[in-house]
């Protein structure tokens, strides 16, 4: 009789424990789905991915304006210029994201410039701007890439490369964390323009 007990428990706890552990597996499974893309609900990657973005497309932009009036080769002013016609309307994109979301728009360097402030140093325009995100200058560099003379051009793509690498980092953590569908496709897109982009800035330099 001892050993039928035995043997009747331990086939109880293995019961249970294997009760637990769909359970436990149905818990994970609720999980996921709370990460899979919604055409609706958004989560905080998808705050931070749209207010980082809006910063970071903006240096690209006032970037691409420090272009204008300079000697480069065509192949540089067309491209210049293709990157400011795709992340304008982004940063307008995430802008309204973060108005829908009730989340605050950040302050850009095309703000500061646009209220007059960029008539000095671009350090100047920098200001409570975040630096620290991936592949984002600093004012110091900024300034550099505004003085800077015969060598603008190799300058200037040298740091659009890894502007645009930082971009598509945060590209792909959007992709991996992001709630919001339009979001993370949109972060997708931004990976797959960016990283040609840079392929063909790598051409440029030789």
């Amino acid at each position: 009789m001892s050993h039928r007990f035995t043997r009747a428990l331990g086939a109880t706890l293995l019961a249970a424990s294997l009760a637990t552990s769909l359970v436990a597996c149905g818990g994970d499974e609720a999980g996921t789905t709370t990460t899979e893309p919604s055409a609706t609900e958004h989560n905080e990657a998808d705050v931070a991915f749209a207010r980082d973005m809006v910063q970071h497309h903006a240096q690209a932009v006032a970037m691409v304006e420090l272009t204008r009036e300079r000697d480069l080769d065509p192949e540089v002013a067309q491209l210049a210029e293709g990157i400011r016609d795709a992340q304008v309307p982004e940063i307008e994109t995430f802008s309204d994201w973060l108005g829908e979301w009730d989340e605050e728009v950040p302050p850009t360097m095309l703000d500061h410039a646009n209220a007059g402030h960029g008539s000095g140093d671009m350090s100047e325009t920098m200001e409570d701007m975040d630096d620290a995100m991936p592949g984002m200058m600093s004012g110091a560099d900024m300034d550099a890439l505004q003085d800077a003379g015969g060598d603008f051009q190799t300058m200037w793509l040298e740091m659009m490369i890894e502007h645009h690498e930082g971009a598509i980092e945060m590209a792909r953590t959007e992709q991996q964390d992001g709630r919001y569908r339009p979001a993370v496709e949109l972060a997708a897109e931004i990976e797959e323009s960016q990283g040609a982009e840079i392929e063909t800035m790598r051409d440029l330099l030789g």
